[in-house]
């Protein structure tokens, strides 16, 4: 089932140096964990030398904690959260997505390519938290990158590949996977598919991406890790392709992302669900990212939408006027239904858009001819039920409404649209034959920004609506302010937790400190009463470390203490969390280990410092530790009562000659104590 790429050719692609490859830090991470001695600290270290790509990995760890843990805020954390693979790949996908925002390929847009990426990337992690197919981390790097063939053509053969687009383009019904294979001699699937392997991904995953790309029917049995995960990311490419959908044409394409849902076990209104916490987060990462990333609908209007076109009849689908829509004859509920989809704007002018609201064909036509001269945009809607609604979703930048539409219409309208926040940045005109004062004071009362009288003269409609130019440019110009405060404050949240980290963590040796391990140890002791899992604590002191700093001075201590962390490391579980507490003394905390397990952990600690060759200019020490231990049970009632357990295995060891491991359960844990 493997993608089928001719391997000379892709090896002759790699050699060339042209394929999109992870560049500066990424590069140095992808290099690092390739090694299989690689220490969680000299990775960190490695990772803080790029603000940004730790403000990134924070946020992808806090994305898979779940709920009710406490936010990561330092990178040792995250670290510990998604692990080696799901780092690896984050810093490729990063690494890509900030070196690869444009290039030479004049029809591949790079900007909605990267945006598309980043939506489904959002939502394979989404999906599968769900279905739990793959560690949720992963699966986020997996949909970043299931099409990175696409940019990998457009890198290698800018002009050829921006001929094969337009050719596409032109061509509706032609199939781009065969115009690839024919010019390239592969495509864009196999190709992506190649480089996720050579890049490390697993197996599942590549032949997730290769399969996912529609190239046939699915080969992976029902209920299988394989299916599971290729319709994932199929549903995940359609979730992409919607968020770049212009509103008019969703309705089809939700329709295939709710049959995609189902083939999961997803009813419609857990996909609708499911949609909605993608797009809040696809806009969360497209702050972060820089990535082009606006806020979505909410998806059970775009279901009913979708629903509602489902039932129109074919030979109402093509109104005659592609512009203004005028609703049918109301015979029938469904006939109102078609009106808000086929509602399109007039050719791009450069101006500000206009929504105008009348059931007056003539008298439409003639005000949007006028406004089109006048460099607006104009869209025309003739049904009442239809306006608000449509505002809301053409989001003009002036709204018309012609009282003709009958008051109580027309009073509705404007109150739907000023209650939503959308709504209240509109300027809203109303055209009325009624001047008197109670109408006039109704008006003014539900928002309307401007009363002109019927019929309407063409300059002073002019007029006022130039007065609103420069109400929506503020409004505007209030609303990019507000963008560029929300990227400031993405900004100064990575800030932020940079400083929390740097404030819990040692410079000397990489570890974290005692503020970091106490706090840290209180959550686990939470998580062992809850869980009723075992929890251990180990201390580690270097023996005779003051004879060091007094001999050869604090600047021979430090290079010891550095070395002596980086051999206790290499043999620390993932899970273990270690802290430089004192001068030579470190705090080791082992959740899920119960004291059989702490001693092997805290035995391998004692023998690799013991093995260590410790160098130092000139000098070849060989230095040893004791250590003490605790595991928790009925006689330990806190976290202060376990540490002071482990110092008194520590006092043991000391007093038993050094170099050894000391440590004592007095009674089992007991569930909740």
């Amino acid at each position: 089932m493997a993608p089928p790429i001719n391997t000379a050719h892709f090896e002759q692609l790699k050699a060339s140096g042209d394929l999109p490859s992870p560049k500066g830090v990424a590069l140095a991470i992808m290099r690092l964990t390739s090694q299989d001695d690689v220490s969680m600290a000299e990775l960190a270290r490695i990772i803080r030398t790029d603000p940004a790509f730790v403000g990134r990995l924070i946020k992808a760890a806090n994305g898979v904690i779940g709920y009710g843990r406490r936010p990561i805020a330092s990178v040792q954390d995250a670290l510990t959260v998604l692990g080696m693979p799901a780092i690896r790949t984050m810093a490729l996908g990063f690494s890509l997505m900030t070196n690869y925002k444009s290039g030479a390929c004049e029809a591949f847009d790079y900007a909605d390519y990267w945006s598309s990426c980043l939506a489904a990337a959002v939502t394979t992690q989404a999906v599968c938290m769900r279905t739990r197919a793959a560690a949720p981390d992963e699966t986020y790097c997996l949909g970043l990158l299931a099409s990175v063939g696409e940019l990998a053509l457009a890198t290698l053969y800018p002009k050829e590949y921006a001929e094969v687009l337009r050719e596409v383009k032109a061509k509706p019904g032609l199939q781009i996977i065969e115009l690839e294979s024919r010019r390239f001699g592969m495509n864009h699937a196999e190709l992506g598919a190649a480089m996720l392997a050579d890049w490390g991904m697993p197996r599942v995953f590549t032949e997730a991406a290769y399969h996912s790309d529609g190239l046939g029917d699915c080969p992976f049995p029902d209920g299988s890790r394989e299916r599971t995960l290729t319709e994932a990311l199929m549903i995940a490419r359609t979730m992409g392709e919607l968020c770049l959908t212009a509103e008019a044409a969703r309705p089809p394409v939700m329709r295939r992302l709710l049959q995609l849902g189902s083939r999961l076990s997803f009813d419609e209104s857990s996909t609708v669900e499911l949609c909605d916490g993608v797009a809040r987060e696809w806009v969360e990462w497209g702050v972060l990212l820089n990535v082009k990333a606006e806020a979505l609908p909410p998806f059970e209007q775009m279901r009913r939408q979708a629903a509602q076109v489902d039932e129109v009849p074919a030979e109402q689908e093509a109104p005659s006027d592609p512009v203004a829509v005028k609703a049918p004859e109301p015979v029938a509920p469904v006939a109102e239904a078609i009106v808000r989809p086929l509602v399109a704007p007039a050719p791009e002018p450069a101006g500000l858009s206009v929504l105008l609201a009348s059931a007056d064909e003539a008298a439409s036509a003639a005000l949007r001819q006028l406004l089109l001269n006048a460099g607006y945009k104009v869209a025309i809607v003739r049904d009442v039920s239809m306006a608000a609604e449509f505002a809301l979703d053409y989001e003009p930048d002036i709204f018309v409404v012609d009282w003709a539409l009958t008051d109580k219409g027309g009073e509705e309208s404007i109150r739907a649209v000023r209650e939503t926040r959308i709504g209240r940045g509109m300027f809203i005109v109303i055209l009325s034959e009624r001047r008197d004062e109670e109408f006039m004071v109704r008006a003014y009362g539900l928002g309307v920004d401007d009363v002109l009288s019927k019929p309407v003269s063409p300059r002073l409609l002019l007029a006022r609506l130039e007065a609103g130019k420069r109400v929506t440019t503020m409004h505007s110009e209030i609303e990019r302010d507000r963008e560029e405060i929300r990227h400031f404050a993405a900004e100064l949240a990575v800030s932020n937790r940079r400083l929390q980290e740097v404030a819990m963590m040692d410079p000397l040796t990489g570890f974290p400190n005692r503020r970091f391990f106490v706090d840290r140890l209180l959550q686990e002791w939470a998580a062992s009463t809850r869980n009723k899992r075992p929890l251990s604590c180990v201390i580690v002191d270097v023996d005779n470390f003051r004879i060091i700093n007094d001999t050869y001075g604090h600047e021979v201590g430090d290079s010891v203490l550095r070395q002596i962390s980086t051999a206790m490391r290499d043999v620390l579980r993932s899970h273990d969390v270690v802290a430089r507490t004192g001068g030579d003394e470190f705090l080791v905390m082992c959740p899920d280990t119960p004291l059989e397990a702490a001693q092997a952990c805290a035995e391998r600690l004692r023998a690799a410092v013991e093995g260590a060759e410790i160098v130092s200019g000139m000098l070849n020490l060989k230095l040893t530790v004791s250590v003490g231990l605790a595991a928790r049970d009925a006689s330990i009632g806190d976290t202060d009562a376990l540490v002071r357990r482990a110092e008194q295995g520590l006092q043991t060891a000391k007093q038993a000659g050094r170099n050894r491991v000391s440590g004592v359960q007095l009674r089992p844990h007991v569930a909740g104590a």
